[in-house]
């Protein structure tokens, strides 16, 4: 796992019922030596992939940054995670275990969804989620060899 350097700039963004604070990992110095950008909500910080890859490579690039795919447990989750990128991204939900049993990473049964219309459809294999950001119900299956950038959370140890 790498051991990544942060300054952490607070940055002020309005939303229409309230005022909500974000901070901004930036300039973050990786193993890499590339510069990552997190960004944070109420108790997770986020990162979007530069590069693609199956759902898979998706989720070993977040724990090795000591992460995992994004859970997206409630409303305003995902109404931030539409602000951050406007492309296709996996997310920590599939059904690989039992088709048709969606299950996150951490564990957790799906319980909130945001399924586009007609989906799940399991057309062809597909069990991992993606995020498509032209509307909010934006979740939609895809086989897990598919090529997408994907959504890192972290949890913030001081929650």
């Amino acid at each position: 796992s790498s051991v990544c350097l942060s300054a952490l700039l607070l940055q002020q963004i309005r939303s229409s019922d309230h005022t909500k604070i974000r901070g901004i990992y930036d300039h973050e110095l990786c193993a890499s030596n590339i510069v990552c950008r997190w960004s944070s909500f109420n108790h997770s910080c986020y990162l979007l992939s530069e590069s693609f890859g199956s759902w898979d490579a998706a989720r070993k690039d977040c724990k090795d940054r000591g992460a995992d795919l994004v859970v997206i447990d409630s409303a305003e989750e995902q109404t931030f995670l539409s602000t951050i990128t406007t492309k296709d991204a996996w997310i920590g939900l599939n059904d690989k275990e039992q088709e048709g049993t969606w299950k996150w990473v951490d564990g957790t049964p799906l319980t909130l969804t945001y399924w586009a219309s007609g989906q799940p459809d399991n057309g062809g294999e597909e069990d991992c989620a993606h995020v498509i950001w032209d509307k909010q119900k934006s979740w939609n299956d895809l086989s897990c060899s598919s090529s997408r950038q994907w959504i890192c959370e972290k949890v913030s140890e001081n929650n």
